[in-house]
């Protein structure tokens, strides 16, 4: 099937008015692709496989690329590391032609010698029975490049008429792209610097001063031992290092067993897990164990490249506490506020004195439902504190 000799007009208007009218609420751009590329081959467009091209600025991974192929009911979506663009399979492929300034670019693949392709991709495609190759620029509203490609396996490839189709739709299929990934975009770099429940409460309306609610949630503070003297006398760069080193090891374990990392302040981390969840004392116990390995595996790494040791102190504590936006009218942050914080931040202080690395407090040594893997250290005065607070060490615990 192709669009009917002479006929383009009317099936591009009808794929513009499918997609003004029936893909405006359609939440996410791979499904786009996918229904978009179904409606095309639907009409006469002769799609054996297409591809969309984006940049996410996602933390660990620069972008993505979506693959569709007739029958399929999703798209297959691969991520695309950062260290792409450094590679041959990028560096020669159309993809970077299209990133440097070509708007278009298409190649017949059934009428060419195989010899002669300028583009290793094109080998592959022609490999896989397709006889054309058209990718696309999609232009944002901020200059930003990003790439959709088609290619066909009907004897002849596409006919004028289809490519008249292919470049009339995309005006307006890059307009609802970019719709959808500016709104994967907001989430992602919410999720990035607040978490992933502050990120949803955020878009869900929270961004008023003073909202929030009380949580009832397990708190857990760590900070570095020796930072400001390490910042002062160490290069910055390898500062960073450090650093990121450090809170991989202290934050994984964390994201992995549901906790919430609300903010890193400097050396320090701050994160919650509610008590919504009636596993959380035990998955932040957990947590903090595995972090305590990690940070004995990096620390003997450390010592394999010459470097010294990091110390560290951990305060955890159970309790209710404020969850909301604090801050000027113009700054806000998303944070949690409360005695149960001063506690657990008191407890992480009080390891520099006490030959611990890790202290609990009373309260959620109960909640953990914790006996015999923990060793009472008594009553403790914690400035700030009204009343004295119980303090556990973990018995199988070297001294600091």
């Amino acid at each position: 099937m192709a669009v009917a000799e002479g006929h383009w007009p009317q099936a591009r208007t009808a794929i513009l008015d499918w997609l003004v009218r029936d893909l405006s609420s359609q939440p996410f751009f791979d499904n786009l692709l996918v229904d978009l590329c179904t409606r095309l081959h639907a009409e006469g467009v002769p799609i054996a496989r297409s591809m969309l091209i984006v940049r996410t600025n996602h933390p660990e991974w620069m972008g993505a690329r979506m693959i569709w192929r007739p029958g399929l009911a999703q798209a297959e979506m691969r991520t695309v590391d950062y260290d792409a663009l450094l590679q041959d399979a990028y560096l020669q492929s159309p993809l970077k032609a299209v990133h440097d300034g070509v708007d278009v670019l298409r190649r017949p693949l059934a009428s060419t010698d195989p010899t002669e392709d300028d583009f290793a991709l094109l080998t592959d495609l022609r490999r896989d029975g397709m006889t054309d190759y058209a990718i696309f620029a999609l232009l944002f509203t901020r200059g930003e490049r990003h790439a959709i490609s088609f290619a066909s396996d009907r004897p002849g490839g596409f006919s004028p008429d289809d490519m008249r189709v292919l470049t009339d739709i995309l005006p307006v299929v890059t307009l609802l792209i970019e719709s959808r990934m500016r709104n994967r975009l907001a989430r992602t770099f919410l999720e990035t610097y607040v978490g992933p429940h502050a990120s949803r409460e955020i878009l869900a309306g929270a961004t008023r001063r003073g909202s929030g609610s009380t949580v009832e949630a397990v708190i857990v503070i760590c900070d570095l031992r020796g930072f400001t003297s390490i910042s002062e006398l160490w290069p910055r760069d390898d500062v960073i290092a450090m650093l990121n080193e450090y809170f991989d090891a202290v934050s994984e374990p964390v994201d992995r067993h549901g906790g919430e990392i609300l903010k890193f302040m400097g050396d320090g981390l701050l994160a919650i897990f509610p008590l919504s969840r009636p596993e959380a004392p035990a998955e932040a116990l957990q947590a903090v164990l595995e972090a305590r390995v990690a940070m004995t595996a990096l620390n003997h790494h450390r010592e394999q490249r010459g470097l010294q040791r990091l110390g560290y102190g951990v305060g955890v504590h159970v309790g209710d506490v404020m969850y909301g936006n604090i801050g000027s009218r113009k700054r806000l942050d998303f944070t949690v506020i409360g005695p149960a914080v001063n506690v657990a931040s008191r407890l992480e202080s009080l390891t520099k004195s006490v030959g611990h690395s890790i202290l609990l407090s009373g309260a959620f040594v109960a909640a953990a439902g914790l006996d015999d893997e923990v060793e009472p250290l008594g009553a403790r005065d914690l400035p700030g504190v009204a009343r004295p607070t119980d303090v556990f060490a973990l018995k199988d615990e070297p001294g600091a």
